[in-house]
């Protein structure tokens, strides 16, 4: 086995490693997607080390040319990844080095593989926040998009998928539009948590070698360095966060879609999704599936799991750095993927779907969700809202009986109920009255649904503005 075959082993074992044990160690056919973060990592950690005269200029630009040549080499598909490597950092600096030369054997001088990992997946993770913070605003400019496109469409709320008041649609949507907001937030605040940069830990002690952790945290991004050399490259709570976080998201998609396979259903119709998101059925001609959205709804297990084996993985490992931290990269990557992917289907599915604002108004009609309101009249007359409570209760019980609508009643069958009841009631139960009147902070009032818009739009300006800080 050559020197460059062994940079991991050195001169301490007798043996090659087992052909079986470089297989299940190998971390390097999923991580590749970190190969230009290690490559940023690593010049900058040269340039620092010529910086501060640790290994001299020359050595430092040759190391940071090699990188360069292994970088287009990367791009352009030239290179060749090989489970002997174990990992991408030990395989971009061996082709670095032997592009380069003795040179190259400076470059992880004062570093180690421990703070080399934890820093270049960090970077990544930073970038692919960005990214899903992206996806979340683009999905949430569509929620605000289709709330204003339905502004006046009136649909039943439910509670116990009962109906309960009657809604506007835009009020409905735009409760997705305040989740994706906390999602963000989420995520914005997990970015400023993972603004400290572990390189120069070391193994797990820091080095003697004169480093500036300062130079590099600044150079590759990051606030600062991090604290504790030992915390740096022992813990790996950002990536357990981000699954989390990620997890939160899904499980808002998760139930927006629920909401669209139920609302798109014969039995609904309040929607329909567009044909290019729906499927047919290979036996019943007549079926238009959401199966995207049932796919959503059931890859939020496979988001949640990830989550769980990270929290797993993590749950009882000694400091400093073990090797157990190797498998902390597959479920936070499936998670990247999956959730990315799903906003980036989600976002035009919405975007697309037409809204049946007859059919939402008759369900809201024939559901009593003006129930509430006519308690609220009783109330406002002077009845106890526990009395007027039992006495509308009663009324509904009578309209089910006799296939009525509570404003469908005569006067005297009103009165059957309340001597209380005047002939304004129909008016003070009509479903645009119902709606206009919760008027209250983030109601479903049109003027209350109008400042929602209003500021969310303010939101989605200022969320503009951070992604691009």
């Amino acid at each position: 086995m050559s020197s460059q075959e062994s940079k991991s082993r050195s001169g301490r074992f007798d043996l090659p490693a087992n052909e079986l044990v470089e297989k299940f160690n190998a971390t390097i056919p999923f991580e590749q997607r970190v190969c230009p973060f290690d490559i940023k990592d690593s010049q900058t950690h040269a340039a620092m080390l010529a910086r501060q005269g640790i290994i001299s200029e020359a050595d430092a630009q040759a190391i940071c040319r090699g990188l360069d040549q292994v970088a287009e080499e990367i791009r352009s598909g030239k290179f060749v990844f090989t489970v002997k490597d174990e990992d991408i950092h030990m395989a971009i600096e061996k082709r670095m080095t032997e592009i380069v030369g003795p040179a190259g054997g400076r470059l992880h001088t004062g570093r180690s593989r421990n703070d080399q990992t934890t820093t270049s997946t960090k970077m990544y993770l930073r970038h692919v926040i960005r990214e899903v913070q992206e996806a979340i605003r683009g999905l949430q400019a569509e929620c605000v998009a289709v709330a204003r496109a339905n502004a006046d469409v009136i649909m039943p709320g439910f509670t116990h998928m009962q109906t309960g008041q009657p809604i506007l649609f835009a009020h409905w949507m735009m409760a997705f539009f305040w989740m994706l907001e906390r999602d963000f937030t989420r995520f914005g605040d997990l970015y400023k948590r993972m603004g400290r940069c572990p390189l120069g830990s070391a193994a797990l002690a820091g080095t003697d070698f004169p480093i500036d952790r300062d130079f590099t945290a600044k150079a590759l991004g990051f606030d600062a360095p991090t604290e504790n050399s030992i915390d740096s490259v022992s813990d790996r709570d950002h990536m357990v966060e981000f699954n989390a976080a990620a997890a939160m998201c899904y499980m808002h998609l998760s139930r927006l879609c629920e909401e669209l396979v139920t609302f798109s259903s014969q039995e609904f119709k309040f929607i329909e999704l567009s044909d290019d998101f729906c499927t047919g059925s290979s036996i019943m001609p007549q079926k238009k599936n959401p199966d995207i959205a049932e796919k959503i709804r059931g890859k939020t297990g496979r988001m949640y799991g990830n989550l769980m084996a990270m929290l797993t993985i993590m749950k009882g490992i000694p400091l400093a750095y073990n090797t157990d931290l190797s498998e902390d990269k597959e479920q936070v990557f499936d998670s990247i993927d999956t959730l990315l992917d799903s906003l980036a289907i989600v976002t035009p599915m919405i975007a697309k779907m037409k809204v049946n604002a007859e059919r939402t108004r008759r369900a809201a009609d024939m559901g009593y969700a003006n129930a509430t309101d006519l308690a609220d009249y009783l109330a406002q007359k002077g009845i106890p809202f526990r009395e007027a409570h039992h006495i509308v209760g009663s009324m509904v019980n009578y309209a089910i009986k006799h296939n009525k609508r509570l404003d469908d009643f005569t006067m005297d069958e009103y009165r059957q109920f309340s001597d209380k009841i005047e002939e304004d009631i129909r008016a003070e139960i009509s479903l645009e009255t119902c709606v206009k009147a919760r008027r209250s902070f983030g109601g479903t009032a049109p003027e209350r649904v109008r400042e929602q818009l209003e500021h969310a739009d303010k939101v989605l300006s200022e969320e503009a503005k951070a992604l691009q800080a």
